[in-house]
């Protein structure tokens, strides 16, 4: 069976669907078969990075290892059977589609509460969540006090996860691998980054999840997307002469597979 990867959490602008182009196409670059699935069926951002992939491919004559992906099939009312929900089955018939031919099928959730969010969290055997560094943030995993440290509770979609992880355990499936990936992290140690820090390790232990590091805030992202490259692909298109921010991007995205410790991936790049 595929490895299910999945990246979500509910919050916008955390650079889920960066993460995700880039573990997808990695992992392809090593040589693992890798499906793609978009869940935010408005805006589709990792769905629009490997079309724009594929199209830079094309007219550049070149040939870019990508990730398998594929749109949600289209299912009939009339076909569902008593009482299914037609989100569920859509995403079941995709995963079906993408198996046989995947090693990993790496999945793209929205910034938001979705009934197919809801069902890739319980169908993953590995989530990352990437957060931005910031108490903002931090928010999407607990309630904290004024002081930045004390913990009041879990928030909605730490309770989701918990949920999932109940779904996977009355299954028989595998325990689900959570890791938390700090985002943006700053270059100073500041006050607010040791909170930060402080607090995540702290949660990290109470409700079971990994922290790894993940990207620094680089304008190089931004400005690969429209040609849908990712880091790796930078010689296979002429640029030869890494700036130092490249090479310390491409660290960064070397260190989080190897952090993320994905059965049969050794990092090779």
């Amino acid at each position: 069976m595929a490895h299910i990867i999945v990246v979500g959490n509910e919050k916008g602008g955390s650079g889920k669907s960066t993460t995700t182009m880039h573990l997808a196409t990695a992992l392809a670059r090593m040589g693992h078969r890798v499906g793609g699935l978009d869940l935010d069926l408005r805006q589709k951002t990792f769905g629009q990075y490997v079309t724009n992939r594929i199209r830079y491919a094309a007219q550049s004559d070149i040939t870019l290892q990508s990730p398998n992906y594929i749109d949600l099939p289209e299912i009939a009312e009339a076909d569902l059977n008593p009482g299914e929900n037609l989100m569920d089955r859509r995403l079941s018939a995709a995963v079906e589609l993408l198996e046989p031919e995947s090693d990993f099928i790496v999945i793209d959730c929205p910034g938001s509460h979705t009934r197919l969010s809801q069902m890739a969290h319980a169908m993953a055997n590995t989530l990352i969540t990437p957060l931005n560094d910031s108490f903002v943030d931090f928010d999407l995993l607990a309630k904290i006090e004024s002081d930045g440290i004390t913990v009041k509770g879990p928030s909605v979609y730490s309770e989701m996860v918990w949920s999932a992880r109940q779904l996977r355990a009355k299954a028989g499936l595998a325990p689900l691998d959570w890791i938390v990936v700090r985002n943006r992290l700053g270059t100073q140690n500041m006050i607010n980054k040791q909170k930060m820090g402080d607090a995540i390790a702290l949660l990290a232990k109470r409700i079971g999840f990994r922290v790894a590091p993940g990207f620094g805030e680089r304008v190089i992202f931004r400005e690969l997307f429209p040609r849908g490259l990712t880091l790796l692909d930078l010689k296979d298109v002429g640029i030869n002469q890494l700036s130092i921010s490249n090479i310390a991007a491409r660290q960064e995205l070397r260190e989080l597979v190897k952090a993320l410790n994905l059965p049969n991936v050794s990092v090779a790049f």
